[in-house]
């Protein structure tokens, strides 16, 4: 199967993308785990940053600002300067922005952001702006592979030139490669790793990242993991930072008042983990709101609390807890999105380090990221030409030997399910919110025992189609790999920024202002900091 355009991932980045290529005319096939709506993008429910002419430069300075040094300000210019032209784009595909009584569009304030500037669609943005790209991809006849799921990428080893992808298709239980002029990643970030213990779905394991780094590129900025303030305390359910924005408080259990609840989310977090250390719960508090105001601006938080905690967010005091949500690192990729090290392979969304967020993301700014980069990814991809023809590869054959050993070769004496919700649980207490050298070491050795043992793993279920025991098991398998990267960036990282915070390194370290990144050698894990540019 061959196209111009392979896009890997069905969130906003990866749709955005493929309706810019398909614009330009070439051909695209989007691959997809699942189904084409089943992305985080829903998560996303506060809303889309974009600011007014007068507004640009200090959106710059506030992303910079929460970037907390690391961010690039060529790459935040860039996506600001976009954001306008963004928001036009998606009212003119039909996103139901809300309204006021006249009929004009309604913003509010983020966390860190000096002005209002995040537009909405009550606080279910990120769900129906990705309906929308699905809708109008459908009406521009864009073929979507369903249930395809990432194995490796197929790249020409002298001149490191990628030229498509193998995938496990799920329905038949095959091995299939798509071929293609250039390849566009959009998988999405890696904060499943925290399994148990994050807002995103099971399957935010990272597994395009781990794909780049098999390929030889490299990755950069793991540690920085963004921790959401404001989860359901027993289900994890995110409740958006829209509760906060529209006037929300947050108070403990002695009902103060602890924390501005609009300063950046790093801050907020830590104070909410403070409180909880000092055995005080922690509390949403929209009471003041009342029901008709609640109902109108925040219904799916209304609904979430009830189906989840059995509480009344007009009545009750929601208990919350900070929990794993957004990753800022990714995929390394240049000024034009293009993967470092791998020619021909764009990296889009969270599951790319554009440079954008940095060590911490404002609020609002992920949906105008996957917007306004993922078109600029899609022009890019389809301006790229490629050196070689499409020749005879040796992926598919090894991934298909791979699959053929999971099946008959990997025993099955360790359940690699009960390793997945420790591994999860001990990455949030000793790799979360807050963090220190012997919590940090002693989870990476129980990391790289796990990898040792992972052959001894393998899975209980030989079924052939719609074998989702395989597909859990092979996302372990990606987990590992982005975890180790996660640890060992943050125990080299000795000092505190944005959402990465060391308890024994509790200041800012100007030696440390810079990237992490991360490559193998010979199948060992590689890393260094490299000087921002």
């Amino acid at each position: 199967m061959t196209t111009d355009i392979l896009v890997i991932g069905s969130g906003g980045a990866g749709l955005s993308a493929a309706l810019k290529a398909k614009e330009l005319g070439c051909n695209v096939i989007v691959a997809t785990k699942t189904l084409p709506t089943n992305a985080n993008t829903c998560m996303a429910q506060g809303g889309f940053n974009a600011s007014s002419n007068d507004d640009v430069q200090t959106h710059i300075d506030d992303t910079i600002k929460a970037s907390r040094g690391i961010g690039s300000p060529v790459m935040i210019k860039t996506m600001c300067e976009k954001s306008n032209a963004a928001l036009d784009w998606l009212i003119a595909l039909g996103v139901p922005f809300s309204l006021d009584d006249n009929g004009k569009l309604v913003n509010r304030f983020m966390g860190g952001s000096t002005n209002k500037r995040t537009y909405y669609a009550e606080d279910y943005t990120g769900l129906k702006i990705l309906q929308t790209l699905y809708d109008t991809c459908l009406k521009n006849n864009i073929t979507f592979k369903e249930n395809y799921y990432l194995l490796n990428l197929i790249v020409d080893e002298d001149s490191k030139e990628v030229s498509g992808a193998t995938f496990f298709d799920i329905s038949s239980g095959e091995v299939q490669e798509i071929r293609s002029k250039s390849v566009i990643i959009a998988t999405g970030g890696y904060s499943g790793v925290y399994h148990g213990f994050t807002t995103n779905g099971f399957g935010s394991s990272g597994n395009g990242i781990a794909s780049v780094i098999r390929a030889g590129g490299v990755a950069s900025d793991i540690e920085f993991v963004q921790f959401h303030p404001t989860a359901l305390k027993k289900s994890s359910i995110l409740i958006s930072e829209a509760a906060r924005g529209e006037g929300g408080y947050l108070v403990n259990s002695d009902g103060v008042r602890f924390i501005d609840e609009l300063l950046p989310r790093d801050e907020v977090s830590r104070a909410i983990s403070k409180e909880i250390s000092e055995k005080r719960e922690v509390f949403l508090d929209v009471r003041h709101l009342r029901s008709e105001k609640l109902s109108h601006l925040l219904p799916q938080e209304l609904k979430l609390c009830k189906i989840h905690e059995d509480l009344d967010m007009a009545t009750d005091l929601i208990p919350v807890k900070s929990v794993a949500h957004y990753t800022m690192g990714g995929i390394e990729v240049d000024q034009k999105l293009q993967t470092n090290g791998l020619k021909g392979c764009f990296a889009v969304g969270e599951c790319s380090n554009a440079h954008i967020h940095g060590a911490n993301r404002l609020g609002g700014n992920s949906l105008l990221e996957i917007i306004s980069m993922g078109m600029m990814a899609g022009e890019n991809a389809t301006n790229y030409t490629p050196k070689n023809t499409l020749s005879q590869h040796s992926q598919l054959a090894k991934d298909k030997a791979f699959i053929n050993a999971v099946y008959n070769t990997f025993t099955n004496q360790i359940n690699f399910y009960e390793k997945r919700e420790f591994l999860g649980k001990i990455l949030y207490h000793n790799a979360g919110v807050m963090r220190n050298d012997m919590g940090l070491k002693g989870v990476l050795a129980a990391l790289r025992q796990m990898q040792k043992e992972f052959t001894f793993m393998g899975i209980s279920d030989k079924s052939k189609e719609f074998n989702t025991n395989l597909i859990d098991f092979i996302e372990f398998g990606n987990t590992l790999e982005v975890a180790e990267m996660l640890l060992v960036g943050a125990l080299h990282r000795c000092e505190s920024r944005g959402a990465h915070y060391r308890e024994d390194y509790p200041q800012t370290n100007d030696t440390f202002k810079s990237h992490s990144i991360f490559w193998k050698e010979d199948g060992v894990l590689c890393a260094e900091f490299k000087d921002i540019k």
